[in-house]
């Protein structure tokens, strides 16, 4: 088995949050609120409001800035969302009007400027990704086929193969534009796509002989929605998950609706979304599955509960996601070195160590967190010094509450359980006894 890391979270997406009042009106403003809130990551939509895409696709001294707004408030970004500009590379007759709105103004009613206007936004967020330091895009396929998703009355088979056969060749110049700048277009599987299960998935990969850039963006709400088995998909694609959305749902059909809800309204569906925690989602199973397959990214709340206010879903979904993150050994073997280090030292020394392996920590090249150093007066009677030093959030995470027992071992808490470094263990992986 590969090393396994530690997913990066928690991370939030913005676009349910965006709007022109304060703070969610500006990239500041919204950074600061996700921070505050315990947010490590910010996912952002391409939105006037908090990145001018043109500029960003140009700009490296414009994209440096809005990086450098971000690190002031101690968060990273994950991603650019297109949405809604995927969504508008293709879109079916059936559905003009209503996504008509996606499209700016003056290009509405105008399909062949809409779709062409889609396509430019792509393409400068895939130079801007670069430019801002991103490997991964989240976006929508868009639809052409979906109005035929049920087979009545019979389709012909051609309709769905012509159907993928342009879709494909829509995103293919996009993907290539990606390709080129090496990163990936990652595609929420969500109903109302063409992307909206692991056939059609498979069905667009084949129509573009396996393009490397074509990949996933993981939420099993929509799986919980139309009954598909969310952990079985993982164990499926987990090659081409590159973004997963940690959102909620909830199934609860009656004798009198089941999948296709009605035309119920979303509070009324037996499907419908919620809070994390408050729906059938088996996040321990996620989690545990995307850790197994050594997922790189970030595990990244999606507010659209049919219930709970948005801004409680944020407050509350913020713990529920770094609760959830699986801790590799990885940390607590660099806070086993410390802690050793530290041990054997003498009083006066051991403030010493802990500023060069902070410095060493800030050298790393990552974006790192300024978090405070909550060491305890054995170990750095003078810590405060180490404030604003950026430090690596796992290793710091175990160090709080570290402390060397009376009988000389060094102490510390893993989730719930007390552990002790026993003196003498071994280098590179000391005895860790449960106590």
């Amino acid at each position: 088995m590969a090393k396994l890391t530690t997913i990066k979270g928690p991370a939030i997406f913005v676009a349910q949050y965006v709007s022109d009042e304060g703070p969610f009106n500006s990239l500041d403003g919204i950074a600061g609120w996700a921070a505050g809130l315990g947010f490590k990551g910010i996912q952002i939509p391409i939105d006037d409001r908090l990145i001018d895409i043109e500029r960003a696709a140009s700009d490296q001294s414009y994209c440096d800035s809005l990086l450098g707004i971000l690190r002031g408030h101690g968060i990273q970004l994950t991603d650019l969302s297109s949405h809604l500009q995927g969504q508008l590379i293709a879109v079916h007759p059936a559905y003009d009007v209503l996504f008509d709105s996606f499209a700016p103004l003056s290009l509405r009613g105008n399909v062949k400027a809409r779709t062409e206007w889609a396509r430019k936004m792509l393409l400068l967020a895939a130079k801007a990704s670069k430019n801002l330091g991103l490997k991964t895009h989240a976006t929508f396929s868009g639809a052409f086929a979906w109005p035929y998703m049920y087979p009545w009355p019979q389709r012909p088979e051609i309709l769905v193969e012509k159907a993928f056969e342009e879709l494909a060749s829509r995103w293919k110049p996009i993907l290539d534009a990606f390709d080129e700048v090496d990163v990936d277009v990652c595609y929420e599987i969500h109903p109302g796509e063409d992307l909206h299960d692991g056939v059609s998935f498979e069905r667009f990969l084949d129509k573009l002989d396996g393009h490397r850039r074509a990949c996933i963006l993981y939420d099993p709400s929509h799986f919980v929605l139309q009954q598909l088995d969310y952990l079985a998909f993982i164990d499926i694609y987990h090659e081409r998950i590159r973004i997963f959305h940690a959102k909620d749902a909830e199934f609860r059909p009656d004798g009198r609706q089941g999948v296709y809800g009605g035309y119920s309204s979303w509070a009324d569906r037996a499907g419908r979304f919620r809070a994390l925690g408050d729906g059938q989602v088996d996040f321990k199973g996620i989690f545990t599955k995307l850790a197994k397959y050594n997922y790189q990214g970030w595990a990244i709340l999606e507010s659209e509960c049919a219930f709970k206010d948005k801004i409680v879903c944020a407050v509350e979904g913020a713990k529920f996601v770094k609760e959830n993150i699986i801790k590799q050994f990885r940390a607590i073997s660099s806070l086993v070195s410390l802690m050793q280090r530290l041990q054997a030292a003498d009083e006066s020394r051991r403030l010493q160590i802990l500023e060069e392996h902070y410095k060493r920590e800030a050298e790393k090249p990552r974006s790192a967190h300024k978090r405070r150093a909550e060491c305890t007066n054995k170990h750095a009677p003078d810590a405060s010094p180490l404030s604003d030093t950026p430090l690596d959030d796992d290793l710091n995470q175990l160090l709080k509450g570290t402390s060397i027992d009376e009988n000389g071992r060094v102490c510390f808490y893993s989730s719930t359980s007390l552990y002790h470094i026993e003196a003498g263990g071994a280098k590179d992986r000391p005895d860790l006894t449960q106590g």
